[in-house]
């Protein structure tokens, strides 16, 4: 079941480095996690990202042209793996599409993509390195 919270803002970015610049600019420091292809954002309990949009594209299955993921993808993170396919079953069985099916990305853990009934897809992400409080926050590992 979806819980009332976002985990990640993930922003599809044409330029990672230029991008990253910029929220440092805007005060924002990138997580100690963060590496060359993607930037994370400590919001407080959710995550910013920044991911070069045509690898958000290709991560989320879908073709950069025509679809809703050229400039942000939302994800939801859960506590366990056997949680991602049962809100990727749940989001098809409400209407949803599947983009993606469970599968295990470069970085471990587990992850899916769906869409929403309007076309705007979701990843469903359990990460073993990160810690999910009661209230559905998440905070990446120090």
């Amino acid at each position: 079941m979806m819980r009332n919270n976002i985990s990640f803002v993930t922003l599809g970015v044409d330029d990672l480095e230029r991008s990253t610049s910029f929220y440092k600019t805007m005060g924002l420091s990138p997580h100690v996690r963060s590496n060359p292809h993607i930037t994370f954002f400590d919001m407080h309990g959710q995550v910013l990202a920044l991911f070069a949009q045509s690898a958000l594209a290709a991560d989320a299955n879908v073709p950069i042209e025509g679809s809703n993921v050229g400039g942000i993808t939302l994800a939801q993170n859960v506590r366990s793996a056997d949680d991602v396919q049962r809100m990727l079953d749940l989001a098809v069985q409400s209407g949803g599409t599947m983009l993606r099916e469970a599968s295990e990305p470069p970085w471990g853990g587990l992850r899916g993509y769906f869409a929403d009934p309007d076309g705007h897809p979701w990843e469903v992400a359990w990460n073993p390195g990160i810690t999910i409080d009661d209230d559905g926050r998440v905070y990446l590992p120090s």
